[in-house]
């Protein structure tokens, strides 16, 4: 049974369940957002859990391909490939078995909604983790694509086809993902460097990459008020969004005129409390519509 436990705990942390769980939320977000029978809880269940197995085969692919780095760099050290925690082997049939599980019982359900989850895991894995990842510090716009398929899929399967609100939401973590991955790459500088991946910090400066969180951070707002607008959420869900937004914005514009490590992570914290907070506002908002 300790054995056991102990594989599960690796597993666990193969898939990076905080990401994986992250990316899940906007995917039930985008579904309950449709106003689609989500009270089915096959299609509920089903949708959850295809998600779930795709996201963390993809995140295991990633894992798989990148622990050459992964081992160079202070904060990804420990994880089980580079830590020799799991063989590539094990690794390479985990991940594939969820991928194959989580795309199969995707098509059982939508066919368009598998067809968004499979584009989501190509983009991520082979886009951005082996042909960009390595060679440009661009490649963080198509993590974002990849990034914004889950809440975009979630919608399909509520309304069987893409629309203008699905667009926008897959947009808002578009321009989230820049403001996440940009201040993590501030943050841990001296790793990336070492790792030799190429970031925007590194090839146009700090003060350029704290502009660019700034536009990124607002964009991003903007999408999800205007998905919130268009989907018909009241006034009073809305202005909670702008306040949100307006905060995480201040801490951004802050960051560019107090420049420091602090007020770096800070942003990210925020913005990262905002997306949530903006995908808890859009379920409710919808529920009570």
């Amino acid at each position: 049974m300790e054995r056991l436990k102990k594989k599960m705990r690796i597993y666990w942390e193969l898939i990076k369940s905080l990401q994986t769980i992250l990316l899940l939320l906007t995917g039930v977000t985008g579904f309950i957002s449709s106003r689609c029978p989500y009270n089915s809880w096959e299609l509920t269940i089903g949708m959850i859990v295809s998600l779930f197995l795709a996201i963390s085969g993809t995140t295991v692919y990633n894992m798989i391909w990148d622990r050459d780095i992964d081992a160079k760099m202070e904060r990804t050290k420990n994880r089980p490939l580079p830590a020799n925690k799991i063989s590539v082997r094990e690794a390479i049939i985990f991940g594939t078995l969820m991928n194959v599980a989580g795309i199969g019982l995707a098509y059982y359900l939508n066919p368009l909604f598998a067809l968004i989850i499979f584009a989501g895991l190509f983009i991520d894995f082979v886009i951005y983790t082996i042909w960009l990842k390595r060679t440009s510090a661009w490649s963080i716009l198509w993590g974002g694509i990849s990034g914004g398929m889950p809440i975009l899929a979630g919608r399909v399967l509520g309304i069987g086809e893409v629309d203008l609100i699905g667009i926008l939401l897959a947009s808002s973590i578009l321009f989230w993902i820049p403001t996440h991955i940009m201040t993590f790459n501030m943050r841990h500088f001296e790793d990336y460097n070492y790792a030799q991946i190429p970031t925007f910090a590194a090839k146009y400066g700090f003060k350029n990459t704290r502009i660019i969180i700034a536009f990124s951070t607002i964009a991003s707002a903007i999408a999800f008020a205007t998905g919130a607008f268009v989907l018909g959420l009241s006034w009073g869900f809305v202005r909670i969004m702008i306040i949100f937004a307006v905060i995480a914005f201040g801490f951004a514009i802050y960051s560019i005129i107090y420049p420091s490590a602090k007020s770096n992570f800070q942003v990210f914290k925020v913005a990262s409390l905002y997306m949530v907070f903006a995908m808890i506002i859009i379920i409710f908002g919808s529920i009570y519509i």
